[in-house]
C-alpha cells in the first residue's frame, strides 16, 4: 500500500488561519449570548427560550471529578505505581498563529 503524502499550499494555510479565526470570533458571540441565557435563567428567568427555528433549554448539572494527584497521594501510591497504571496517547495537531 502507497500512502501519498499532499503538502499545503500557503494559501491552505492562511485559509485555515482566517477559518479559524471567523470561528474564535463566532465562539464567542455565541458565549455572550449563552452567558445571558444562563444568567436570566439562574435568576428565576425562562428556563427554555424559543426562536423562530431554534429552542435554547436551560439545564443544571453537578459534575464530579476525582483528584487522582491528590488520591495517589492519600493512598500512598509511589511513581512507580503509577507510571505503570499511566495510559498514554499520542496527540498530532496543528497550531495556527499570525506571521
Amino acid at each position: 500500500m502507497t500512502t501519498t503524502i499532499i503538502t499545503p499550499a500557503a494559501h491552505d494555510v492562511d485559509t485555515l488561519g482566517a477559518l479559524l479565526a471567523q470561528i474564535a470570533t463566532l465562539t464567542k458571540q455565541a458565549d455572550l449570548i449563552k452567558d445571558g441565557i444562563k444568567d436570566s435563567a439562574s435568576l428565576g428567568g425562562d428556563k427554555v427560550v424559543e426562536g423562530d427555528l431554534f429552542k435554547a433549554t436551560y439545564i443544571e448539572s453537578n459534575r464530579s471529578v476525582v483528584d487522582s494527584k491528590a488520591l495517589f497521594a492519600e493512598l500512598g501510591a509511589t511513581p512507580e505505581q503509577i507510571a505503570r497504571h499511566t495510559k498514554v496517547t499520542a496527540v498530532f495537531s496543528v497550531k495556527v498563529t499570525s506571521r
